[in-house]
């Protein structure tokens, strides 16, 4: 029985390592939540940034989706701030994000009047001068973030941050409450995890039916 045991771990372990490598993989990405608002709110949005190279990041572009407005950002320790047309840089006057850290943004966008999806195009740039465009399609390596704007009820348009003072600390206690809640997770996972299974499934039946013959 050990020997069997030995025999089910040595091939389970390839499988679970592969399935962790693709968790990994999956949840470091660079995001915008909240992944649902409504139309014409103004919306305070947080720009999550992980690092995932050896080097450190160094400077955050994000694109601001069409029909949304950006109307104002809450200035970070470190960081610079640059804003041209549609684009939004913060900029590492310091040592900027080091590996294994990650650093949130806070913005405020005027939600456009029209529900649908808009997408967030990030490209992040780090110290070694490589760029990670985060700006493909969701399943994709690098993917961009979504938000669903839906159809605002009767007095909802400034419900969330619209403050002309900025962001208070409760807002941010909220929203970083709601991050570390959420369920949502890269379908990516799902597939690593079926194909683990079944590799694991199909070497378990291997070796039983080797040890009745």
């Amino acid at each position: 029985m050990n020997r069997l045991s030995r025999k089910i771990m040595t091939l389970f372990a390839p499988a679970a390592a592969t399935l962790l490598l693709f968790a990994a993989v999956a949840s470091a990405h660079v995001t915008v939540a909240p992944a649902q608002s409504s139309t014409g709110a103004w919306e305070t949005y947080t720009l999550k940034v992980p690092s995932e190279k050896d080097v450190a990041t160094v400077q955050v572009d994000l694109r601001i989706p069409a029909g949304a407005e950006f109307k104002q950002y809450e200035a970070t320790p470190g960081w610079d701030v640059t804003i041209e047309g549609n684009k939004v840089s913060w900029i590492a006057n310091g040592e900027g994000i080091k590996a294994g850290q990650f650093q949130r943004f806070y913005f405020t966008a005027k939600n456009p009047d029209t529900a649908g999806d808009i997408a967030w195009d990030a490209y992040q740039h780090y110290a070694d001068g490589s760029l990670v465009q985060w700006s493909g399609e969701a399943g994709t390596e690098s993917p961009h973030s979504i938000t669903s704007i839906v159809q605002a009820s009767g007095g909802d348009e400034h419900s969330h941050g619209s403050s002309d003072n900025g962001m208070s600390m409760e807002e941010h206690n909220a929203i970083m409450e709601s991050e570390n809640n959420s369920t949502s997770v890269n379908p990516m996972v799902y597939i690593a995890l079926g194909i683990s299974l079944l590799a694991f499934l199909i070497a378990t039946i291997s070796i039983l039916r080797g040890r009745k013959e």
